[in-house]
């Protein structure tokens, strides 16, 4: 029985999507995946559809008539998994920077214990770890994390690690109920609508939220992510800060 339903959002993805990485983690048996073709103009339609065919059961091809955003697209993958009665979902990046042993790893943590509610890969760099990042992304994104950690109100190292998993909820339905302000920091803005809560469901503590440093994780060539989409990522800060001060009164 599957209980996990992971989104990977998908832009054209037709050279960089790694078909043996798929079958590795779908080797984890309770495990189904939810592919949103954001309007992607390659063949990654092709590409997905053939993988469907070989998992019927447990891939299913969301395609969009444009491109939306990966937020958006990320935002549609986890409402159909909401849909689906999952009780695990999340998402990760089309590229598999975080390996599928890793994903399956945290599965494992986020199953065990019961009272995870949102589990964030975090790729802190240290002894025994394996995260290989270019210069500009590490120190860029540390820059990033600081200014989020600050707006968020919360201890996090890394938000914008492609690795989450959370637990179906009505907070999780609600946070992802209409489309996010960003299109780039939607990350920072979903962790902040599951904490402060949205409308009349009422937000999670600090201790339903588990970071947990990755073993392994991987800068794979064809980032769709520049200087300037990080320089647009953190102005995108500005409406977060002001849309969870809202939520805060």
């Amino acid at each position: 029985m599957i209980d996990a339903w992971l989104v990977i959002p998908c832009f054209n993805e037709e050279r960089r999507l790694d078909t043996s990485a798929i079958s590795e983690l779908l080797e984890e048996t309770a495990l189904g995946i939810i592919f949103v073709n954001d309007g992607s103009t390659d063949q990654t339609h092709e590409v997905l559809d053939e993988q469907s065919r070989r998992y019927p059961e447990r891939i299913e091809v969301l395609d969009l008539s444009h491109n939306m955003g990966k937020a958006e697209a990320v935002r549609l993958g986890l409402r159909e998994a909401c849909a689906k009665d999952a009780r695990i979902t999340g998402y990760l990046d089309a590229d598999f920077a975080t390996p599928p042993a890793e994903i399956i790893r945290l599965l494992s943590l986020m199953r065990s214990n019961e009272t995870i509610k949102a589990l964030l890969g975090s790729r802190w760099r240290h002894l025994g770890s394996r995260v290989e990042r270019s210069n500009l992304r590490h120190y860029g994104g540390r820059i990033f994390a600081t200014l989020a950690s600050a707006i968020l109100k919360m201890p996090v190292y890394d938000t914008q690690c492609g690795a989450k998993l959370f637990r179906v909820t009505g907070n999780l339905r609600a946070a992802i109920g209409e489309p996010f302000l960003s299109r780039w920091s939607f990350d920072v803005e979903l962790i902040g609508r599951l904490r402060e809560g949205m409308g009349q469901v009422p937000g999670y503590e600090l201790t339903d939220f588990l970071e947990v440093p990755l073993d392994r994780w991987m800068n794979i060539d064809g980032s769709k992510i520049g200087a300037l989409d990080m320089i647009r990522a953190t102005l995108e800060l500005i409406p977060i800060t002001n849309a969870l001060k809202r939520l805060r009164r």
